[in-house]
């Protein structure tokens, strides 16, 4: 079997805490970029980058796409809708067409887990997950590491709640993941019916008493993700009940704490308006996060060389004698 040649990010298992430290320097490194008038790098001119979105996005798209051009690559956005894929053309089939082109880096979020994996395994660019089903969303979680780092000074021993629907979001899978991985404390805190069993596993604790919300630095609030769920599943009584218990409120909160919240929030279902409109919220800190650190994600995979090509350079450059 032959070594690979090509780097992606499909989850945070693709990260040691190394890259993640490596890809957060970067990011901040990438600040200054985006505060000056010129908002643009040579780094990645004459690649090309294809954003594929079979989901509606608008933060996780437009940053990529953003991130892409403030790198001076060359930019394709596909979206399902309008595409081909309306016409019944299979992802396999999109993903050879697209590679014909000789993209060097595929974005792709999917409604399906394991899309990502399969378009890593069908194309020959580097291949960054936006998002697959319930799966996973790694750069969502390295923008929420940066976003708490930049306002708290530190990740290790924070306190993080994530609260509401944890079983159909694969911002909750990637953040407990990776958040553990950087040495966070996390707390899952909801419904029952909303908690995956067996997820203590991950060294995750779980809490079904709202009141676990005061012992935290950080509450993670996420929205029900009725996309995922199936027809006629209903896992809380009402909206409004579940608002009740469960919705972030200012009176739950206690001073000090941040509330974060990947998007797009349901106003007055999972976050009460207050507190997202509040001094107490990153929720826009972590949409400018998110272009930074979607700069040094896709900076990192085009600059930062495979073993496989550590080894292939050596041998060609006689570095490496016989052994």
């Amino acid at each position: 079997m032959g070594i690979a040649t090509r780097r992606h990010l499909l989850g945070m298992g693709d990260l040691d805490p190394a890259d993640v430290e490596r890809i957060l320097e970067t990011a901040a490194g990438f600040e200054d970029v985006v505060e000056r008038d010129v908002k643009k790098v040579p780094t990645l001119r004459g690649r090309t980058v294809v954003n594929l979105f079979y989901e509606s996005s608008t933060r996780t798209s437009s940053s990529f796409e953003l991130a892409a051009k403030r790198l001076s690559a060359d930019t394709v956005s596909v979206k399902a809708a309008g595409s081909s894929v309306d016409k019944g053309e299979s992802l396999k089939d999109t993903i050879r067409t697209l590679n014909a082109y000789r993209p060097n880096i595929i974005v792709i979020r999917h409604p399906h887990i394991g899309a990502a994996q399969l378009t890593a395994r069908w194309s020959d660019a580097h291949v960054v997950n936006a998002g697959d089903g319930k799966h996973q969303h790694p750069t969502q979680c390295l923008l929420d590491l940066y976003a708490i780092r930049k306002r708290l000074g530190r990740l290790r021993d924070v306190k993080v709640a994530i609260v509401g629907d944890v079983l159909h979001s694969r911002v909750a899978r990637s953040n407990i993941e990776g958040f553990r991985m950087m040495g966070l404390d996390v707390t899952l805190v909801g419904p029952p019916a909303l908690i995956p069993p067996g997820i203590e596993a991950t060294g995750a604790r779980v809490a079904d008493d709202p009141a676990a919300m005061a012992e935290a630095d950080v509450v993670y609030v996420l929205r029900m993700q009725h996309e995922r769920m199936e027809p006629g599943q209903n896992f809380v009584p009402t909206l409004r009940e579940y608002a009740r218990v469960w919705g972030v409120s200012g009176r739950r909160l206690r001073p000090g704490q941040i509330v974060m919240h990947p998007g797009p929030m349901n106003r007055g279902v999972e976050i009460a308006p207050d507190v997202a409109d509040s001094g107490a919220s990153l929720v826009e800190h972590q949409v400018e996060a998110g272009l930074v650190v979607r700069m040094a994600v896709l900076y990192d995979l085009m600059t930062r060389p495979t073993i496989g090509e550590v080894i292939d350079l050596r041998e060609r450059t006689g570095e490496w004698g016989a052994a």
